[in-house]
């Protein structure tokens, strides 16, 4: 059984795994921001630097996949020290392959390290943000995500620094690597060990691992899971389809210049921030179905609105509303699979492969369809599953405990 926490415990536990969410978001920003440092050392072109991309996203869903194997296996504590630490040695196997050998093979290697470790850590890191709500009772996983988004600022803005330093990639990524190590080890020494969570008591009579997974793979049978996919699945489009084709669709589309368009994310990301910061009180006053609705509508129609505006004005308008609208989706849908607390981690881990594997997949897909019809004509496709994620919204609302009983039959 788990122990009840003192609220001090509560205050560590929700501070280390801000903290973790932090150290993906600036691990991910890391080689985001040395990618042209990357590209210039290795001697490779566009093509070469997308199969360096593909071979990351490959070994993220690998990570996304076998992540209820290891929350079974070792519980999320374990899982999430694990997984930092093969993020940590993955960055520093880029900047070695980048600098030291000038191995393109190598730096594939280190990507998909870091893919690897970093698609296992986001559902565990989700896992143990869902518990926390359930232990508090209040809504903050969108604030956990905020937390993401901030060390993606902090790490792009730590790239910058490097490259103004003219820092060798190789130095750069080896700070990044043990300044991981150290919040993974410091975070994780704070996390109590919970049943819900993977994580057995010594108290407690250790369960084999293999009807740990059979636990671990039960949500998939459930059409709950599903539905709270289709609500993620439209918003991480949304998010995904963003971060790699808003500028391009400025660029293209608008025919705005690169500054404006590189302008046009950041309002996107602002708005997404902000939301997720505030977003938490919002749901406890209105309830999720009723904000996932709202925000729904919000992003269908400023996702229209980017598509249409005859203005560039009314363009960033859109943006903004994009942002906000697609700000909640993926947070709520975790706290909504968490709903019942003896079987959150496995329904978390299912939404959350869900919701990585179409954040992951659907720019790809996107920029293909564009090749064929042009790129803004190909964001109506995302405002249709904004549309359906808001349609199937319903799913999100909190389990009664009949309606717990339905699902675990």
């Amino acid at each position: 059984m788990d122990t009840d926490l003192s609220p001090s415990q509560i205050v560590r536990w929700r501070t280390a795994i801000f903290a973790i969410f932090l150290a993906s978001g600036l691990s991910i920003a890391t080689w985001a921001s040395r990618v042209p440092a990357i590209k210039q050392s290795l001697g490779v072109d566009n093509i070469q630097i997308g199969l360096l991309l593909l071979g990351m996203g490959v070994a993220s869903i690998l990570g996304l996949s076998v992540a209820p194997i290891v929350l079974a296996r070792l519980g999320a504590k374990r899982g999430m020290l694990g997984g930092l630490l093969l993020v940590a040695v993955g960055v520093t196997v880029i900047g070695v392959g980048t600098d030291l050998v000038h191995s393109y093979p190598v730096v594939l290697i280190g990507l998909a390290l870091f893919g690897f470790g970093n698609g296992s850590v986001d559902v565990m890191m989700n896992v143990e943000g869902a518990a926390i709500e359930k232990q508090t009772g209040k809504t903050i996983l969108p604030l956990f995500h905020a937390f993401f988004s901030f060390g993606t600022v902090i790490g792009a803005g730590l790239g910058v620094a490097a490259v103004a330093m003219d820092l060798a990639v190789v130095a750069h990524a080896s700070i990044i690597a043990v300044l991981i190590v150290v919040i993974a080890v410091v975070s994780v020494a704070n996390v109590p060990a919970r049943e819900i969570t993977g994580d057995e008591q010594a108290t407690s009579a250790p369960r084999g691992w293999r009807e740990r997974l059979h636990t671990a793979m039960s949500a998939w049978r459930e059409p709950r899971t599903y539905a709270l996919g289709v609500v993620m699945l439209g918003m991480a489009f949304a998010e995904g389809g963003a971060n790699d084709w808003l500028p391009l669709a400025l660029v293209d589309g608008h025919d705005a210049d690169q500054a404006l368009g590189a302008a046009g994310l950041a309002v996107f990301s602002i708005a997404m921030t902000v939301f997720r910061v505030f977003g938490g009180p919002l749901v406890d006053r209105f309830g999720r179905v009723m904000v996932l609705r709202v925000l729904a509508l919000t992003a269908a129609a400023g996702l229209l609105l980017f598509i249409l505006a005859p203005t560039l004005p009314l363009v960033f308008v859109g943006a903004a509303l994009w942002g906000a609208g697609a700000s909640l989706g993926f947070p709520l849908g975790m706290s909504a699979a968490a709903d019942d607390p003896a079987h959150a981690a496995t329904r978390v881990s299912a939404a959350a492969t869900i919701g990585y594997v179409a954040f992951l997949c659907g720019p790809p897909i996107l920029g293909f369809i564009s090749e064929h019809i042009g790129l803004l004509e190909t964001l109506f496709i995302v405002v249709g599953l904004i549309v359906a994620s808001g349609l199937f919204s319903g799913a999100a609302r909190p389990l009664v405990p009949a309606a717990r009983e339905r699902v675990e039959s």
